[in-house]
């Protein structure tokens, strides 16, 4: 049997796991981005896109955030039944959350939502916020998801009626309307459906962590092709690449409710996992 992960070991492995995430996007962002690049016929798009793939880089290469908003601390923490840490996660996180602060370093963005005061490292009352889910085993699954405040702000959610369903794709898309050039297009679109209010929302934001090579289906896809056809495109400056994928999470909700949320992302579609304890 492997030891147990010890707490400062456990804190040193999330501040690095925060370090990649910021530093370093998953290849399947990557590899969207580039095939936008490639398929691009609108010049000023096709330059922007050619931007960000080298800002990519450069980042990586550097060891540099790769946006000036590292953003405010998502985690997604899968534990397992079985696992058995010997500390408290919750307060170690908030520890990583910290130390990445000081040594990324990344900009402070945690502030009081009434006094704006700062707290100087990313973590305060609810922050960093961690979505639990019990799972079987004896293993714990953390993915960091930091999430900027441009595309943050231009999210919105909609309790619709019960016999709106066809009118789900037209809230998506006048959304992304709305949104303009403002989240830093191309997009990720994470949509969640049913549930209650915030549960929708919760879905949104979970969608956003679905691979973009997944194949998608046909809703998506339809979405997908109409917001496109917008003409947004990067930055907001044309083209043909408004968003690069759409994912769409539902749940079970209220016979009397609709409740629809759509999580905007930016091309920064950042985020990183790692998994502790022994294997299944």
């Amino acid at each position: 049997m492997p030891p147990k992960t010890s707490r400062e070991n456990f804190i040193r492995s999330i501040a690095d796991l925060l370090r990649k995430a910021e530093i370093e996007l998953p290849d399947d962002v990557v590899d969207a981005l580039k095939e936008a690049e490639a398929r691009e016929e609108n010049q000023v798009a096709k330059s922007q896109l050619q931007a960000i793939l080298r800002n990519i880089e450069i980042a990586k290469n550097h060891g540099v955030p790769m946006c000036q908003d590292t953003g405010i601390m998502i985690f997604f923490a899968e534990l397992g039944t079985e696992f058995q840490p010997g500390f408290n996660i919750e307060t170690a996180i908030k520890d990583a959350v910290a130390l990445a602060t000081r040594e990324v370093p990344l900009r402070p963005n945690a502030v009081d939502p009434l006094t704006r005061k700062n707290s100087g490292n990313n973590t305060g009352a609810g922050i960093p916020d961690i979505h639990w889910k019990l799972v079987s085993g004896k293993q714990l699954k953390i993915t960091v998801a930091p999430k900027g405040a441009g595309s943050e702000n231009m999210s919105a959610l909609r309790m619709l009626n019960p016999t709106e369903t066809g009118s789900i794709k037209n809230f998506v898309l006048e959304t992304v309307i709305n949104a303009g050039g403002m989240p830093c297009p191309p997009l990720v679109l994470g949509v969640g459906i049913g549930g209650s209010f915030d549960k929708a929302a919760r879905l949104a934001k979970e969608a956003l962590l679905e691979p973009l090579d997944n194949p998608l289906t046909d809703f998506e896809k339809e979405i997908l092709e109409s917001v496109n056809a917008l003409g947004i495109g990067c930055m907001g400056l044309g083209g043909s690449t408004t968003a690069l994928s759409v994912h769409i999470k539902t749940a079970h909700c209220h016979t009397a409710s609709l409740p629809v949320a759509v999580n905007i992302q930016c091309w920064a579609n950042r985020h990183a996992s790692i998994v502790f304890g022994e294997e299944e």
